[in-house]
């Protein structure tokens, strides 16, 4: 057992780092520069899986998971920088080849299978011109897809920290599907609505996706924070954020992390930008829907956690 969480704590991060060099590979083709200097954002993930296999055995933390935040640092600027040169240059779109049909993908995956008796250097100089003429907006959904695939997939196969369940484990990777979901809807819908005068909305837009993608290194919104120990009377004397923190971080992710600053967002995007259409509406009501909904469930919590406060010191007032 121990052999195996060692060897899905390495192929992880290898997974990781894979992904990241990827990032940084699009980035020098499509920039046409030596953007190789990105890799060194790679060594903190490679000197964190060291130390950790090392002192650890490759198992992660309780409330904090270190490779996955040391993986979106080196994700991050190359999905930033690919975003941001697509808006600025995409003069070769009607050039290039969209994934957007069964078709036009057998069509990019079989274009080496027409030449016969290629080398592999060959091959490979091929395949690597079929992806760099791959479009720009495919590219970067894709790696927005496999990143948020990976995150999930990456902190399922992590060896689970000190006191962290299986249960636990398991509604931390629900919630991360559906956080998932709502992140790479966001980013997909919004972006498409960006005009091209607009550059200040696409650096707000990632800016805002930038700060929802650090939900996924904490784990804050799922793991209990009372001892096995502890029972109904022993709970009733602690604190309202000892008592219910798992809900009061869900809500405080909730409020300032993923649904409010996307509603902000897109109130901007159709007041200030006049962008204004049937999805955009939905979505904006959705986020504003979740926002009162957290703040009702705070409210609820509050004075649950009163009303039993105050009845058991009524209740213990009235024994002789």
């Amino acid at each position: 057992m121990a052999l195996f969480q060692f060897i899905c704590a390495i192929v992880t991060r290898a997974l990781f780092i894979l992904v990241s060099l990827t990032g940084i590979m699009r980035v020098t083709s499509v920039k046409n520069d030596n953007y190789w200097f990105l890799t060194f954002l790679l060594l903190p993930l490679v000197a964190e899986m060291i130390i950790t296999l090392k002192r650890r055995k490759g198992k992660d933390y309780k409330w904090f998971s270190p490779p996955i935040f040391l993986f979106l640092i080196s994700i991050i600027p190359s999905i930033w920088i690919l975003e941001l040169h697509h808006r600025q240059d995409n003069s070769n779109d009607h050039q290039c080849k969209k994934l957007d049909s069964w078709e036009n993908l057998l069509k990019v995956i079989t274009l080496n299978g027409t030449h016969r008796n290629v080398t592999y250097l060959e091959s490979l100089k091929n395949f690597n011109q079929v992806l760099f003429n791959v479009c720009s907006n495919d590219w970067i959904l894709a790696l927005h897809q496999i990143l948020l695939i990976l995150l999930i997939v990456g902190k399922w196969l992590l060896p689970l920290g000190g006191g962290v369940t299986r249960d636990e484990l398991s509604q931390l990777l629900l919630i991360f599907v559906g956080t998932a979901a709502d992140i790479l809807e966001f980013t997909s819908e919004t972006l498409s609505d960006v005009k091209d005068n607009s550059p200040q909305l696409v650096y707000i837009i990632l800016a805002v996706w930038t700060w929802s993608m650090l939900q996924f290194p904490l784990h804050l919104a799922v793991v209990n924070t009372k001892s096995d120990g502890e029972g109904d009377e022993a709970i009733q004397e602690t604190s309202l954020l000892k008592k219910h923190s798992t809900d009061i971080w869900a809500i405080v992710e909730a409020l300032f992390i993923q649904d409010g600053p996307f509603l902000v967002v897109r109130l901007v995007v159709m007041a200030c930008y006049g962008i204004f259409h049937q999805m955009l509406v939905f979505f904006t009501i959705k986020n504003f829907l979740v926002v009162i909904l957290n703040l009702y469930r705070l409210v609820v919590i509050f004075q649950d956690f009163r009303s039993s406060r105050q009845s058991k010191i009524e209740g213990s007032s009235a024994d002789p």
